[in-house]
């Protein structure tokens, strides 16, 4: 005790300097620790930036950004999608919105049904006689299949849709309209009315296809294409099958059965140059050939022949966005 009397400045000196070296070997600890954590931290972030360097393509570099130019691109195409968006306006029902009664439908068939048979008439156009627009199964029944009335009123609004493109281009008759069956009572209705097919569903529409067949020349048979073209309720043309209007086959027009385009006969002296007389290759069978006339008349080379037309027509309904 009396030696640390005698240097008492030198032990508390030497306490202070033990105090002092253990909190620094502390500091030094945890920092140490940290600094590891940093390190791996930063080894990951280098591991991901190299891989990122070695994919294709590439996020780019101090001149080309990848990155902002794809974001670039997204919007561009999001903006895109924005704008084809009134291309795809949904067709509304008849009547039109949810949860239909079955009181109104019938009345709104019963009057579109009408409408539609007063424009084929105002049109000159020949339909099957009491026709229904393939909804005859409904047109008779005051009650219709529990969950199926929003889905035929959907369907109403669609086939009137069609028929108003048919009428406006004034084709000479509309044999048949044929949908989906969507309700129970279609099972009664008859066959030609309907698809064996059902509506398809993916991430952006529901796609509902329709089956139209009439009867018209080629001028008719052009404007219904445009029609389907430029209304703002997309419809596309799957296929169109066109045969002579009093042809039973289904053998397309100008197509012989083994897939052969079929020469068309030229009435009339001569032919074509390397054919044989009166013969010109790969003629269709919708024009016939005809005499010329006497001498100071135009000759005339082509007649036209009525056609009967199979249009398969998907329409494309956007899915509500989410």
């Amino acid at each position: 005790m009396g030696w640390i009397k005698r240097n008492l400045f030198f032990v508390v000196c030497g306490v202070v300097s033990l105090l002092l070296l253990g909190g620094a070997g502390y500091y030094i600890w945890s920092e140490s620790a940290r600094n590891a954590k940093a390190g791996d931290d930063l080894n990951e972030v280098y591991s991901k930036l190299d891989s990122l360097a070695k994919q294709e393509p590439k996020p780019g570099n101090d001149k080309v950004n990848n990155t902002a130019i794809a974001k670039e691109q997204e919007q561009q195409l999001r903006d895109w999608l924005n704008s084809a968006s009134a291309y795809f306006q949904p067709i509304p029902g008849i009547p039109p919105g949810t949860n239909v009664s079955s009181k109104d439908y019938g009345t709104a068939l019963s009057r579109t049904v009408d409408q539609m048979l007063h424009a084929a008439d105002s049109a000159g156009i020949t339909l099957p006689p009491k026709y229904g627009f393939s909804f005859e199964a409904q047109r008779q029944r005051m009650t219709f299949a529990p969950g199926s009335v929003d889905l035929l009123a959907q369907q109403l609004g669609e086939v009137k849709a069609l028929t108003d493109i048919l009428f406006a281009t004034r084709i000479n008759a509309l044999d048949s309209i044929q949908r989906v069956r969507v309700s129970e009572d279609d099972a009664l209705g008859s066959p030609t009315d309907y698809l064996d097919q059902q509506p398809l569903t993916n991430d952006l529409a529901i796609i509902t296809p329709y089956v139209v067949t009439f009867r018209c020349f080629t001028p008719e048979l052009a404007r219904v294409l445009v029609g389907f073209s430029k209304g703002s309720n997309t419809l596309i043309v799957k296929s169109v099958n066109v045969l002579p209007a009093g042809a039973s086959g289904t053998t397309p027009l100008g197509m012989s059965d083994g897939g052969a385009m079929p020469p068309m006969r030229i009435q009339g002296e001569g032919g074509l140059p390397g054919y044989p007389a009166g013969y010109f290759p790969g003629g269709a069978q919708s024009v016939a050939a005809v005499p010329a006339p006497g001498k100071g008349g135009l000759q005339a080379l082509l007649k036209e022949q009525l056609l009967r037309v199979v249009i398969e027509v998907d329409l494309v309904k956007l899915l509500p966005k989410s």
